[in-house]
């Protein structure tokens, strides 16, 4: 405390030396350093220096604060996302092929159905899909496109299904045990999706194609409008002035004039349903125009989805969750994000797009079957992993071997069946392997019938070769080709060291929950002889009833049905 009437010196001490006189601090003395003479002389001592540490503590509290707050709300953002995902068994059939195969580099290529539901089971749907009397009733898949991308991520194909395609269906079993039996008959293939859910669906494609089905996409009316609307707009193409509308009020209700148009929200939604206005006014015009659009929404995908817009990203992400119900495999953030950027990999050129050769069903004139040979020959090279633009894929060279002149981008079109690929289950010695075969030599269509004893005759050839427990079954089946099928994955390995014994491929050797142990089926393409015929060489392009649109072409103008311009 100062003495009273004692004046204060500038830099704060007393008149009687203050505190330092006082056996405070103790004085500096005279001569000492000069950093304290000037420390004093600008009022900056230790005291404000204090003051400054802890300023700069507070303030590194506070963003370290601020850092872990947005990392957390990051991540529970994150999490929220990933909650939000809905998900749908994969498969409920019983034909487990067990997932896409790698190629002789290692590479995997990807096979995901895309399904475009009709579902009116919420209030934006009704608005958007109309049809009162179908309100909340069974859902139809009545948009089907399996999206191929290869191995080497240099291409993708699409193949689309009319919803008017006639097919067998197979059991499906629902996760809470409701089974739906095989069908006896042809069935719509749209069907497919009441039938249990979008795994049915899969399990369908799968029986009918035999190609493994990594993942599904579905997504419903409001769920395209969302996704139109995150993406921007998308560029579409008309040949004349379209009004889809009927005089009784069917069609989708598009209206485009003449030339380009960019359509978004509601309006894309009535492209990808118009069948009324474009072409003959079928499925397969239809099939057409989404194939239009889903080039031209690939091509604005490539444009936008990029790390520097990240505001796009996030409204796509938001989009497509909200959009889609997906396989349990794509059930987290980060997987959807990978998919998306190994997709983005394929230049639009790269891409073809089909529909399903087909013909008119012989029991109905209004519906369609798979066109016998062309068909398969698509689902083969799907199978067989060959671009459908006839470029073939580019192959990787064995380290530090040079590439032959001419040979780059030749496709792998094998002249005989590859042997089946090696299991992570090792083979037991064939002595101890246990096979029934069965024999199924009508094929799928039975117009030849079965060849009596086949399946004791092939029993002989498998015990000529070493596996001495192989018998005929009283069972018998029907099949296009020669498969091998177990149950169980202890049997794998078992599996494919018989079909490596036949020569078989790796894909005829199948997972099922319908046959016990190790099964041979004896195909059409066994019919004689010690071994299956082998295939002939697989196609190098698709073929032209496909109908194949090339994911770089622009220029593609939908073709407009008579009656239906103003």
């Amino acid at each position: 405390m100062r003495g009273e009437g004692a004046p204060a010196r500038p830099d704060g001490d007393t008149a009687d030396g203050g505190p330092a006189a006082r056996g405070g601090v103790p004085a500096a003395r005279p001569g000492a350093g000069s950093a304290a003479g000037a420390a004093a002389a600008s009022g900056t001592g230790s005291a404000p220096r204090r003051g400054k540490r802890r300023i700069l503590r507070w303030t590194a509290s506070v963003l370290a604060f601020l850092i872990l707050a947005t990392a957390a709300a990051g991540y529970l953002y994150y999490r929220h996302l990933n909650g939000s995902i809905q998900t749908d068994a994969l498969n409920l059939g019983e034909n487990k092929l067990g997932g896409s195969k790698p190629n002789a580099f290692g590479q995997t290529p990807l096979n995901i159905l895309l399904i475009g539901s009709d579902a009116r089971d919420g209030e934006e749907n009704k608005a958007l899909g109309g049809a009162k009397d179908t309100f909340d009733g069974p859902p139809l898949a009545d948009v089907q496109m399996l999206l191929h991308l290869s191995a080497d991520r240099s291409n993708m194909s699409v193949v689309s299904m009319p919803r008017d395609t006639m097919l067998k269906m197979p059991k499906c079993t629902e996760p809470n045990g409701k089974v739906h039996q095989a069908s006896r008959g042809l069935v719509q293939t749209n069907e497919s999706l009441s039938r249990g859910g979008p795994g049915c669906t899969v399990a369908a494609w799968q029986d009918l194609t035999r190609i493994p089905i990594d993942h599904f996409m579905m997504i419903d009316f409001k769920g395209v409008v969302t996704m139109a609307d995150a993406i921007g707009g998308v560029p579409v193409c008309v040949q004349e002035n379209v009004h889809s509308l009927t005089r009784d009020g069917k069609g989708s209700g598009l209206k485009l004039p003449k030339g380009e148009n960019t359509i978004q929200g509601e309006v894309a939604l009535q492209w990808l349903r118009t069948r009324y206005g474009f072409e003959d006014g079928s499925d397969i015009g239809r099939a057409h125009a989404q194939h239009m659009y889903m080039n031209s929404l690939a091509r604005e995908f490539r444009r936008n989805a990029k790390l520097s817009n990240p505001m796009k990203l996030n409204s796509l992400a938001q989009a497509a969750i909200k959009a889609m119900v997906v396989d349990p495999g794509l059930n987290k953030i980060d997987k959807l994000y990978d998919l998306s950027m190994e997709l983005k990999k394929v230049d639009p050129s790269r891409i073809t797009m089909t529909t399903m050769p087909w013909i008119p069903s012989p029991s109905d004139s209004a519906r369609v079957e798979p066109k016998p040979g062309e068909a398969e020959d698509l689902f083969r090279m799907i199978r067989e992993d060959i671009p459908l633009d006839g470029k073939g894929p580019e192959q990787p060279a064995a380290p530090g071997a040079t590439p032959s002149p001419g040979t780059s981008g030749a496709p792998a079109t094998p002249a005989s069946p590859a042997p089946s690929t090696p299991t992570a289950d090792p083979a037991a010695p064939p002595a101890k392997i246990a096979v029934s075969v069965r024999n199924a030599t009508g094929g799928r269509d039975g117009a030849q019938g079965r060849v009596k004893g086949r399946a004791g005759e092939v029993a002989a050839v498998l015990a000529g070769k070493g596996f001495t427990r192989a018998v005929a079954d009283t069972l018998t089946g029907s099949e296009d080709t020669t498969v091998v099928r177990f149950s169980s994955p202890d049997r794998a390995g078992d599996a494919a060291a018989v079909a490596t014994a036949l020569g078989l491929p790796a894909s005829a050797v199948q997972k099922t929950d319908d046959v016990p142990g190790i099964v041979l089926f004896v195909g059409k393409d066994w019919r004689t002889g010690s071994a299956p015929t082998p295939p002939p060489p697989a196609p190098t392009k698709a073929p032209d009833s496909s109908r194949p649109l090339n994911g770089g072409n622009d220029k593609e103008c939908m073709a407009i049905q008579p009656g239906f311009t103003w």
